[in-house]
């Protein structure tokens, strides 16, 4: 039995100040790492243009709010 993910995008310009834009790979470690502490299992990486975070489907609401903590969304 497979579990269906979620990506979820977020484009680099769209960063809010206290994260470093000239950086997406330390960004995209922030943000797995804060998703790991709410106990979320997400593989975060950069993409040149943007931030790909895939995750479980399941726990795409409480992956939302760590998104939004990190005013991200």
């Amino acid at each position: 039995m497979s579990m269906a993910t979620t990506t979820v995008r977020i484009d680099i310009g769209t960063l809010p100040d206290h994260l470093d834009r000239s950086r997406p790979s330390v960004v995209a470690e922030v943000v797995e790492a804060a998703l790991r502490e709410g106990g979320i299992k997400a593989d975060c990486s950069d993409l040149f243009s943007h931030i790909k975070i895939d995750l479980p489907t399941a726990q795409l609401a409480a992956a939302s709010a760590v998104l939004v903590d990190l005013q991200l969304i």
